[in-house]
Order: structure tokens, then sequence, then C-alpha cells
């Protein structure tokens, strides 16, 4: 069965209903719509809600929120051109509902209380991990406003194996200590004491779908393997997982 056929999961019903090859050609990281709908699982997103989706990349989360949950999204992301993004949103017919930005995450241009949930999806680890950030991006949320977040993350943290295991280094090297554990993402949000509940878990099968995804993309651009793919292929679910973390403001 081609790898790209995978790409269509039971478990994921929402995501099913979308392209496969459209989210390929979005490609920035693994599936994006699979780690968005186990997240929106732990969050309540209603119609009509302002959201945040923070380091957005060509789109695909950001349509998929419009779609799915009939939100108006703010699509930010500091590394894409707006422009492009755009042309996405207008083609997926969602143009009236997605703003792109180009925006820098540590200076963020919208006023207190400005959503009523804030999103990342596979771009938390480039700018989220600091002690000083969760709190500050708290700011952003209106009251009862909800911050969710799915990153890669680790089943132990670093600093415990006392180094990073050979096959993450080889492919991440020192970024993967921005990778932590669930565990230790729920207890930093807890102790900024800028949420009134906060949530974490890993993603089931993290590793596994991670590695569907890189196929998928090796498959379609005709390259037989990618170090990623030998990263999650040797590491079987030992230490790469994806930590999916919520928290909502008083």
């Amino acid at each position: 069965m081609p790898a790209l056929d995978h790409l269509t999961r039971d478990a994921f019903p929402r995501s099913s209903k979308y392209d496969a090859r459209w989210l390929v050609d979005l490609d920035m990281g693994p599936h994006p719509l699979w780690l968005l709908e186990d997240l929106a699982a732990d969050l309540d997103l209603q119609p009509g809600m302002r959201v945040l989706d923070l380091g957005s990349g060509l789109g695909a989360t950001s349509v998929f929120l419009a779609k799915e949950y009939g939100v108006h999204v703010i699509a930010a992301d500091l590394w894409v051109d707006p422009t492009a993004a755009a042309g996405v949103f207008r083609k997926e017919g969602v143009d009236d509902r997605v703003l792109p930005m180009r925006v820098d995450a540590h200076a963020l241009p919208f006023g207190r209380g400005s959503f009523d949930a804030i999103v990342s999806i596979d771009a938390w680890e480039y700018f989220g991990t600091g002690d000083h950030y969760p709190p500050y991006l708290a700011t952003f949320l209106k009251p009862g406003g909800q911050l969710g977040v799915a990153t890669p993350a680790l089943t132990t943290e670093v600093r415990e194996l006392g180094e990073i295991p050979e096959h993450i280094d080889r492919v991440v090297g020192a970024e993967s200590a921005a990778w932590h554990t669930a565990e230790w993402l729920r207890s930093q949000w807890e102790f900024s004491r800028a949420f009134q509940v906060v949530t974490a878990r890993t993603q089931g099968d993290a590793c596994a779908n991670w590695l569907l995804w890189e196929r998928a993309v090796m498959e379609l651009k005709g390259q037989p393997t990618s170090p990623v793919q030998g990263m999650l292929e040797a590491d079987g679910g030992a230490f790469v997982t994806f930590a999916l973390v919520t928290g909502r403001v008083a």
C-alpha cells in the first residue's frame, strides 16, 4: 500500500476528510491535523470564537480550525510569507475567516484579552519553553480563554538521561533540549500561576504516527528515506513522542 494511503485513519475522522496530498504539499512537520484534532479533544472550541494559530506555517491547521470548528483565525507565523498563506486560505474558501500575519511570537502585536483560544501545533519548541513564555501568552486570552499546544516531546527528560540519545542527537542535536516530557510541561505551566486548570498527556502512537507521515512525505518527493525517518525508526517510541498540553485562564 502506498505510504500516502496510510494518512487516512479512523482514529482521526475529521482529519480524514482532507486530501493527504494537499497536506503533504503544505508539509512543515509531522501530520498537523492529527495533532490538532487530538489536541482539540481537550479544548472547548465553539463557533464564532477568535483563535490565534501561533506558528501556523503554510496554513493547514488554520484551514482545519475554520472549517471544523467555525472559529475566526489569526494565522501567525514568522517564517511564512502571509501572501503564500493567503493563497491557501482563498483556495480553501476560508479567507473570510482566516487572516495571515507575519508575527514574532515574542512580540505579539495584539491587545490583552484578544483571543478566546490560542493553539500552537509543532512550533512551541522553537519559542515557548522558557518559563516566562506561558504566562506572557496567557495575557492575550480573554477570561476563561484556553491555550493548547502540541509539541515534540520525550518520554524522559534529557537531564535525567544525562545525555541526548544518539539517534536523536544526530538529527535534532542541541535543539532536543527544548523537547520535554508532558509532565515537565504541566509542572511549568502550573508553577507559572497563569492558568486555573492545566492538562498534559502524550499522544498515543505519536512516534509511529510521525513515521507514517515522514514515509509519505519521502514517497511523494521520490526519496527513499530521510534523517528524520531514520531517527524515528531507530527510536520506535522509546523516547520520541508528542505532548498535548492545555491551560485555561481564570
